[in-house]
């Protein structure tokens, strides 16, 4: 088994070179043993609509019940419906076979014991039982379970759209069209939709709604039927995309900003969380509407367990996981980010770009990814670490985050894939251009250095 697809908050590899299929029933039984340690017996199973993950899923079920433990199969479903399923059933875990945004020969896993996700030394655990051998042994039981039906319930007695809006949806041929067609339709939206039939092969673009390239029929879609906005999903639908009613694509940080004013509204001096790909825009924006703003690592296992040491009422990333505490149950889930953000436009009466017209004025680029393999791309980033520590002020709780008067400069590794993260921010499009002139410059010396 190659060590390597034990990432910080998930498993993830090619499969039939990095994971084989009796490398998923060694896991299936090493997360059984896990759970079993910690007296933990009955958990759910669902998978994304992959080639590989109806086979994955059989063969990870299989070696979580020889350890003793059971299993609701909750078959073929959005991430969010399995995370909903762990409340909603009272369950003690929940695992979903999924590879996320990764290309089609990518598969993986999302642990969970009880409601918390497994991430970090968590996942290590569970290598070292695989590759020792150390497996609990017993005798569990498999039930199947529709959770799908009360998902969707628990939505639409939740939200409320007072005036119909028109929305465009590409689901990537993910499984969000599975569940975001019939609860939008319900809610009484006009739904345009593209890319919403489930095909494990990605045949139209990659299911990443960040890389803007992934969005463009879908603003196509938005303009040329006049709709109010165009919402994409990644491939297991806990990340969100929004394009306006023009076609510009909104960022991870500018919904926060549209979420925290309104949760501000009701709950003063809430607490919100972001991450270090994010504007300072936006965290200036919280704290200017009396908010309290933390900067954490990006990461939706890390995101999610920092929530719960801060209680607090909302987290988002860049990369469009929105994991709502308040009137929801903490998880990231793009279809509710979706059903929020409509909540809002109905009750304002004005489009997405219109809810952020005020912001100040800053020139970003989006998240740049640069190509660095996974054996270096740690050590490349502590390199630059100290490197720009020696000359300025730095945040290093995730990567660099060099901070300049007028802007900040990003280089984080990758969690996902065997690349660097970088992002840059400044008053003005030339200082802007500047920052990253200078980081990107260190940047290809170190790895020149390391390879």
């Amino acid at each position: 088994m190659n060590p390597g697809i034990f990432r910080e908050y998930d498993i993830r590899g090619i499969v039939g070179k990095d994971i084989m299929e009796e490398d998923v029933v060694s896991i299936g039984k090493a997360y059984g043993s896990l759970l079993n340690k910690l007296n933990k017996k009955t958990v759910s199973v669902g998978r994304d609509c992959r080639q590989s993950s109806e086979k994955f899923s059989e063969l990870f079920i299989k070696g979580i019940l020889s350890t003793g433990c059971d299993v609701i199969d909750i078959g073929t479903c959005p991430t969010p419906v399995l995370y909903f399923s762990i409340q909603h059933l009272g369950l003690e875990g929940g695992a979903m076979v999924t590879a996320s945004h990764n290309p089609p020969e990518y598969n993986g896993f999302k642990l969970m014991s009880g409601e918390d996700s497994i991430h970090s030394q968590g996942l290590q655990d569970v290598r070292i039982i695989a590759e020792n051998n150390a497996f609990v042994t017993g005798e569990g039981k498999l039930s199947r379970q529709d959770v799908i039906t009360p998902y969707k319930a628990f939505l639409l007695k939740n939200i409320l759209i007072k005036h119909p809006i028109k929305i465009g949806i590409d689901a990537g041929n993910g499984t969000g069209g599975m569940t975001a067609l019939p609860v939008l339709k319900e809610l009484g939206c006009e739904v345009h939709d593209i890319y919403c039939d489930m095909d494990g092969t990605f045949p139209n673009h990659e299911a990443d709604p960040t890389q803007k390239k992934n969005l463009l029929d879908l603003i196509k879609l938005v303009k040329k039927k006049k709709l109010d906005l165009g919402v994409g999903y990644d491939g297991d639908a806990d990340r969100i995309g929004v394009v306006d009613k023009n076609g510009s694509v909104i960022y991870g940080d500018q919904l926060m900003v549209i979420y925290a004013r309104e949760i501000l509204k009701r709950h003063p001096g809430s607490t919100f969380i972001s991450e270090v790909k994010c504007s300072m825009v936006m965290y200036d924006d919280i704290r200017n509407h009396g908010g309290n703003a933390i900067m954490w690592r990006t990461g939706h296992s890390l995101i999610k367990k920092k929530m719960k040491e801060e209680n607090a009422a909302l987290a988002g990333e860049m990369s469009g996981h929105m994991f709502f505490k308040d009137r929801y149950l903490g998880f990231d889930d793009a279809l509710y980010a979706t059903c929020r953000l409509l909540e809002i436009m109905a009750d304002t009466g004005l489009g997405v770009d219109e809810l952020i017209q005020d912001l100040p004025k800053t020139f970003t680029t989006p998240e740049i990814r640069v190509d660095c393999p996974d054996e270096i791309k740690f050590d490349v980033v502590n390199k630059i670490v100290a490197q720009f520590k020696a000359k300025q002020q730095v945040i290093d709780i995730d990567g660099l985050r060099a901070v300049y008067d007028d802007g900040w400069g990003l280089v984080r590794a990758s969690n996902t894939q065997p690349a660097l993260v970088l992002r840059f921010e400044a008053l003005s499009e030339k200082r802007r251009d500047e920052i990253r002139n200078e980081i990107e410059s260190a940047l290809k010396i170190i790895i020149k250095e390391i390879r």
